[in-house]
């Protein structure tokens, strides 16, 4: 009877960037796939399972956050494999096509995948005694029902690496038994993900020959269809790949300063930005003048790194400790880190600037039959919007509203929604920090059917 050890695979969730990190063990050593930058993560993993990390393993130079690579493999004494056409800041192991690791009953088998980056590379693993194959880390090459997008090196090069990418993940699914899993980077909400994905949370390769629209159109139908489903991603993606080919640390211990409440406002007075975590109605209800509000969430650090401009100064405010810490190590992980906090408390009256109204559909449909005069915005993405929207409403998503507040008028309210509530807060903080007088329509988009509002839908 055959006593060889079994490979183990362990996945590492990061809901809020929509990432996957992986170890992968025979049950004594282990390889770590494309993990983040608070790598304490990992490491509790493997001293769980009482194993010895050999190598850290990239699949590509990240967009959306920062990697703890580095990090990692000098905390665990592995060996830190990077693709060797990459130009990077540190000491690594450069791996090419047809390369091949070994860690114990692991092999691993380099293929190279350019697409989402020109350098991309995925890991196909294998029982080193048997030979069978358990799957692949396919990083942001070959998702779940989609592929990794091609558009975040520069737009000179999106229909390019969209062709290579169609090529790269037919090669790979190839290349694998219809049992052999499929593990991703990305897919699970991440803006590195492509349109169309299945929203599985497992995949093998032949379910992905059976559904994934790269593995069955042509490659021509696929790269127009695929570029004209790609939407925008968050400003701070332009500098995660810079950060990464530098060499990242882990994320800092030490918490920013605790400041007062005084303090707060002579930083929000000098222009600085400082984001209050709270409820947004909590928000709308009293606030620091000029704080804008990202209400803490799975997708917190994500729409901050969107909204406030990269090196800039950041205050938090949060209603505790708890919620300061958790927004700071997710922040961490984009490689931004707050100078500051404060938790919210008993502000005195004469801090605290106007609230703004909270309100429904019903009240906005009641409100033009009034006769107010009002503006309405609508601050969806640019799909959402050409799904359905209400006649006369202007259009600007939320993310580009701080460079757009020009165009809106000071004289009138300006209702604001969005699908759900939470990117039209944010957008009602921008507007009232840039003095114009907001009204969050905190409602479903489907309640303006409910409210009798006429909406204009798409041919």
């Amino acid at each position: 009877m055959s006593h060889e050890p079994v490979i183990s695979v362990y996945i590492v969730e990061t809901p809020g960037l929509g990432d996957r990190s992986y170890l992968a063990t025979d049950g004594r050593l282990a390889v770590v796939v494309d993990p983040q930058r608070d790598i304490e993560r990992v490491l509790a993993v493997a001293d769980g399972l009482g194993v010895r990390i050999t190598h850290v393993l990239e699949t590509h130079m990240h967009n959306d956050y920062v990697s703890g690579g580095l990090a990692l493999a000098e905390a665990s004494g592995a060996v830190y494999v990077v693709a060797a056409a990459e130009e990077v800041a540190f000491d690594h192991l450069g791996v090419a096509d047809g390369d091949e690791i070994v860690s114990g009953a692991i092999r691993i088998q380099v293929v190279a995948t350019p697409g989402h980056t020109a350098h991309h590379v995925a890991y196909v693993v294998a029982h080193a005694g048997t030979g069978v194959v358990a799957g692949s880390f396919t990083g942001g090459s070959l998702l779940f029902g989609t592929v990794g997008r091609t558009d975040l090196t520069g737009p000179e090069h999106t229909h390019h690496l969209t062709r290579a990418q169609w090529r790269s993940v037919r090669r790979l699914a190839g290349s694998l038994p219809d049992a052999a899993a499929v593990w991703p980077t990305h897919g699970f909400g991440s803006f590195c993900s492509g349109a169309g994905g299945s929203g599985a949370t497992e995949s093998t390769a032949g379910a992905e020959r059976a559904g994934n629209n790269a593995l069955l159109l042509d490659e021509k139908p696929f790269a127009a269809a695929f570029i004209a489903g790609l939407g925008p991603y968050p400003a701070y993606y332009r500098h995660m790949a810079p950060l990464n080919r530098s060499g990242p640390t882990t994320i800092p211990p030490d918490l920013p300063a605790a400041l007062r409440s005084d303090e707060v406002r002579a930083r929000l007075a000098a222009g600085e930005w400082v984001v209050d975590l709270r409820l947004r109605g909590r928000f709308a209800e009293a606030h620091l003048p000029g704080a804008v509000n990202v209400e803490n969430g799975t997708p917190v650090a994500t729409y901050i790194g969107w909204v406030v401009p990269w090196g800039a100064p950041l205050t938090l405010i949060g209603p505790d400790e708890e919620t300061l810490e958790a927004a700071r190590i997710a922040l961490g992980r984009i490689g931004i880190e707050p100078v500051a906090r404060h938790v919210a408390g008993d502000w005195p009256t004469s801090e605290l600037g106007p609230a703004y109204p909270v309100r429904s559909f019903d009240d906005l449909a009641a409100a033009q039959g009034d006769g107010l005069r009002l503006t309405i915005l609508d601050v969806r993405a640019a799909d959402e919007w050409s799904d359905g929207h209400l006649p006369g409403a202007l259009h600007i998503p939320w993310h580009d509203l701080a460079a757009r507040v020009a165009e809106l008028p000071r004289d009138r309210d300006i209702w604001v929604h969005c699908a759900a509530g939470f990117r039209a807060a944010i957008a009602a903080s921008l507007l009232q920090r840039a003095g114009r007088r907001p009204v969050l329509v905190d409602d479903r988009w489907w309640r303006a059917y409910d409210a009798g509002l006429e909406v204009e839908e798409a041919a």
